[in-house]
């Protein structure tokens, strides 16, 4: 079992944002996308201050500058600049359809460490990775589910699409670059904390610049439910997932953490159904017993 602790890792990862992608979905159709981000992050990076005083986890304030650069680039690649192209595709095309286009990370991530990493799998793992993929693709694409999105504005849908693709590139940048900075034993905790404070001086020095402090604040506490939303889509997302996400790639390929962390698209049918009353054809079953046979390749292989 300790020898699969990086992929146990990257599939609660893929629980966790499929709570996350539900409550940012609805906290963001309240509040923006813009807003949801900067306070999140702020929220985020408590929690994780909290997690290293109560674990006894020094503070990553010596943790050396190629550390820092390394993690703090990929907290502004992909927490910062990617996560706001996918919280805006979930206002535009919600959570299913967005998670769709996430699931393109994989392959990504893949290239992008065979390039920069120099990783190496196995023909089994890539198989593996492609069905996990394809499986995806094709719970997302039915189109018995897809032709019930008929609130998406049609001028909003391919906006919509191409934040998603923006999305999946930002978060498998940030993966491999986060690579670079967590060589070692280094606590995923701290790596966490690193990208998080990079990404929110990024976002909030961009706030201050454009004045829009005060309006970003008062549109939080101006709706409790929306800010019980981004308390819980802190947690679920950039706090307990992000960091798991990022013990994930320490401890096995970019690439296969990437194809794991990208089941929430499956993991969301049967909220979709229970919780959304959303109805799926036969294509979406299939699709994600195929999905799980691919990860069952990259557990095996």
């Amino acid at each position: 079992m300790s020898a699969y602790l990086g992929e146990l890792a990257a599939l609660a990862t893929s629980v966790l944002f499929s709570a996350s992608s539900t409550v940012n979905t609805l906290a963001g159709r309240k509040v923006g996308a813009s807003v949801l981000n900067r306070t999140r992050l702020v929220l985020a990076i408590a929690w994780l201050i909290l997690a290293h005083a109560l674990l006894r986890i020094p503070l990553p304030l010596l943790a050396g500058p190629e550390r820092w650069f390394w993690l703090s680039v990929s907290g502004i690649v992909g927490l910062a600049i990617g996560d706001a192209f996918l919280f805006q595709a979930f206002i535009w095309i919600g959570p299913r359809l967005s998670m769709l286009l996430m699931s393109l990370a994989p392959a990504i991530s893949a290239i992008l460490a065979w390039i920069l990493l120099g990783e190496v799998l196995s023909p089994g793992q890539w198989a593996g990775m492609a069905l996990t993929t394809f499986g995806i693709v094709w719970v997302i694409s039915d189109r018995k589910g897809n032709s019930r999105q008929n609130h998406i504005a049609k001028e909003h849908y391919m906006s919509g699409i191409l934040f998603g693709l923006g999305a999946a590139v930002g978060q498998a940048l940030g993966l491999v670059l986060a690579k670079r900075g967590m060589f070692g034993d280094f606590s995923a905790i701290s790596g966490t904390l690193i990208r998080m404070l990079a990404a929110a001086l990024i976002l909030w020095g961009i706030t201050i610049f454009r004045r829009q402090t005060s309006q970003t604040i008062h549109q939080v506490v101006d709706d409790p439910r929306a800010a019980w939303l981004i308390v819980l889509g802190s947690i679920f997302g950039p706090f307990l997932g992000v960091t798991l996400s990022l013990y994930a790639v320490q401890n096995t390929a970019v690439g296969v953490a990437s194809t794991l962390t990208a089941l929430p698209p499956i993991i969301l049918l049967p909220v979709g159904y229970f919780f959304f009353k959303e109805r799926f054809g036969w294509h979406s079953v299939l699709g994600t017993v195929l999905a799980m046979i691919g990860v069952f390749l990259l557990f095996r292989m």
